[in-house]
Order: C-alpha cells, then sequence, then structure tokens
C-alpha cells in the first residue's frame, strides 16, 4: 500500500516522454512541481531504492520496468547526464543504481554506475587526511557523502577505501561522549558540525555491517554494537525512531530504517552480542513499522505517512506551502511536512525495511 500510495499520488511521465517515469516531489503539487522545474536529484535515488526493494519482494515485469523508467528518467531531467556536484547525491544513486543491477538485471544504468564510481573514488582526499567533500571544492567533509559514498564503493568491489572511509569516519566524526556520529567537519581548520541526523547513524551502520561481513575484521562489529546501543537509547522512544520532519530531512528517518534492516540481515557472528544487535536493529524497524502504520491517514484508500512517526499525520491542503531550496543547496519542509515526497518515501522505506526483518523471521 504504500508502493501505491507513491505510485497513485507521485510518479508521472517526465514532460510525457514515453518510458519515463519521475516522482513528483509533493502532493497535492505545484504546477511546477508538476512540470518537474523541481524535482530533487537524491529524493529520486531514494524512490529507485525503493522500486527495487518493491521488484525484490515481487518480481513482476512492471516494476522491473519501473526501475528502469525512473533511472531513464533521471538521467534525462539532470540533463547533463549521471552525475552533478553534490558527492553525496551521487552517492545515493550509485547505491540504487548497483543494487538495480544486481538485483534485477538493470544494465541499462552500466554507463551511469562507471561514472558515479569514478567520481566518488576521486574524492577521496588523502591531502587533508582523507575524507570524501560534500560537494565539489567545499572544505565540509561530512557523514552523508561519506558513510553512502563508502557503502556504494564497498558493493562496486573497492573494498579497501570503503574501510579506509569507515576508519576515516570512526577517527573524525565518531563523537567519543554520546557514541553518535557527528555531521561532518570542515578542513583545514578542524571545525566539527556537531548536529547528529538519524541519517549520519543509519549510513555508518550500514557501512560497518557491510565490511563486517566482507573483511571479518573484529572492529566493524565493534562499531556497529557500539552505535547501535547509542542509537536505541538516544534516537529512539518506546522503541519507535524519534522525531522527524519534511523537506530534505524528510528522509532521514527512512534511510536509518533501511540500514537498521541491513544490521539485522547482515551482521555477522553468532556470539550472544551480534545476536542481540540483530534482533535489536529489527525489533526498532518493527516498532517504527506499527507506529507509522498505526498514525496514518487514509485518503482514498491509500496510506500518507507522518512526518513524525508516533504522532498522528496531517493532511496537506491546497498547493502553498511548498518547500524550497536554500542558498546552500539543501530544500527546506513544506508547510504540512506529509505533503513532500520524502516523507512518504520515508514511509514506503520503513515499510519494506519492516517485511524484510519479518520474512527473515526477526
Amino acid at each position: 500500500m504504500a508502493e501505491s500510495a507513491i505510485v497513485s499520488r507521485h510518479l508521472r511521465a517526465l514532460l510525457g516522454v514515453p518510458g519515463t517515469e519521475l516522482g513528483v516531489v509533493g502532493w497535492p503539487a505545484t504546477r511546477r512541481e508538476r512540470a518537474f522545474a523541481t524535482w530533487h536529484y537524491w529524493w529520486q535515488a531514494h524512490l529507485i531504492d525503493c522500486a527495487v526493494d518493491a521488484a525484490n519482494r515481487v518480481p513482476t515485469p512492471t516494476r522491473r520496468n519501473r526501475i528502469a523508467a525512473i533511472a531513464r528518467a533521471h538521467r534525462l531531467r539532470n540533463i547533463t547526464g549521471w552525475t552533478n556536484n553534490y558527492y553525496d547525491d551521487m552517492a545515493w544513486l550509485a547505491i540504487a543504481l548497483e543494487r538495480a543491477e544486481r538485483t534485477q538485471g538493470i544494465t541499462e544504468a552500466r554507463g551511469g554506475l562507471i561514472a558515479l564510481e569514478k567520481e566518488l573514488y576521486g574524492a577521496w582526499d588523502p591531502a587533508r587526511g582523507g575524507g570524501v567533500p560534500w560537494r565539489v571544492g567545499s572544505d565540509y567533509f561530512n557523514a552523508p557523502a561519506n558513510g553512502p559514498a563508502a557503502i556504494a564503493l564497498l558493493r562496486l568491489g573497492r573494498h579497501i577505501r570503503a574501510q579506509e572511509m569507515a576508519d576515516w569516519i570512526d577517527a573524525t566524526l565518531c563523537d567519543k561522549e554520546s557514541g553518535l556520529i557527528l555531521d561532518g567537519i570542515h578542513l583545514p581548520s578542524g571545525e566539527i558540525e556537531r548536529p547528529t541526523f538519524t541519517y549520519c547513524q543509519g549510513v555508518v551502520l550500514g557501512l560497518e555491517a557491510g565490511l563486517a561481513m566482507h573483511t571479518g575484521e573484529p572492529r566493524h562489529r565493534e562499531r556497529v554494537h557500539r552505535l547501535l546501543t547509542a542509537v536505541e537509547e538516544q534516537m529512539t522512544t518506546n522503541g519507535v525512531i524519534n522525531g522527524g520532519g519534511g523537506g530534505d530531512g524528510g528522509l532521514f528517518n527512512g534511510i536509518l530504517a533501511r540500514y537498521l534492516a541491513v544490521v539485522a540481515l547482515m551482521l555477522p557472528g553468532d556470539e550472544r552480542e551480534q545476536v542481540a544487535d540483530r534482533r535489536t536493529a529489527a525489533a526498532i524497524v518493527r516498532a517504527s513499522a506499527a507506529a507509522a502504520w498505526a498514525n496514518r491517514l487514509e485518503v482514498e484508500g491509500e496510506p500518507l505517512f507522518g512526518h513524525d512517526w508516533s504522532k498522528p499525520a496531517q493532511l496537506p491542503g491546497g498547493r502553498s506551502g511548498a518547500g524550497h531550496f536554500t542558498a546552500g543547496g539543501s530544500v527546506t519542509s513544506s508547510r504540512v511536512p506529509e505533503r513532500d515526497m520524502s516523507v512518504q518515501l520515508s514511509g514506503w522505506l520503513l515499510m519494506e525495511a519492516a517485511y524484510q526483518v519479518s520474512a527473515a523471521g526477526l
């Protein structure tokens, strides 16, 4: 039902071009949004990722074709090809396209994967002690760029670089007091931005779980345990992921849920600690999904998820109150956050994650 709600409310052909689909970023949509004058590269990358989840859950020709149609529309709407100037954006797209190719045999984006891998691998900056900047030419090196970039490179076979990036994040951005991952650091000044966002925790959990599986080295399992404990204690209430927002922030909790499911399904080890960690990660996903479902609105028979899964969803009205780009390149929330495709994608992400852990018996 989460999938159906996105398909019916948000998906449409890009300027009428056959064989394309892209997500309209608001519902109800403004004229600019319906014409894809506003489209948000990284939101669409997560739309592809969700479409891959759906095709893996119940494979059908329609679902498989949808993945290819969204990827095709993404490249066309981006105008300059597959890449842009933001390494976090490119990392999210690389993750989605790699999964599409590996799990569904979508080979149309092979050229995109090659271009994205080149950008992400080449962005590593040893002259500043390592790390990937947020965007081209920036002095800001943050977890939302380095985490997904490392996940993408790990899945593309660049294991050594992915491990270097994980070690850099742990040494540079892990807050020794709280155990949480801080947002980022300015280099070479060393000034740290200290907000702790849920998606920063999610990508590091997913990265470390993947490295634990690929390398067998105990430090990766230990980092998962430490970070998962901090997330459970400081970012959940009664097992439900705290808070949430709109705009770009609408995706943050869904990303955490996705990678909690990765921990639940992939973290290796049969010792008590690893067994408990897998169960904890799965329990947070299940509790969050139950809360989000209980607090949804039903609109024409399909769910509308709240931006905060612990509170009743609010119905957006009319076509006003749309979010906008800030000078820094981020997207603000709509007046009613539930209007934003990011919030609804987060709900879909969560439901797919809950399906995966439940299907695994966790």
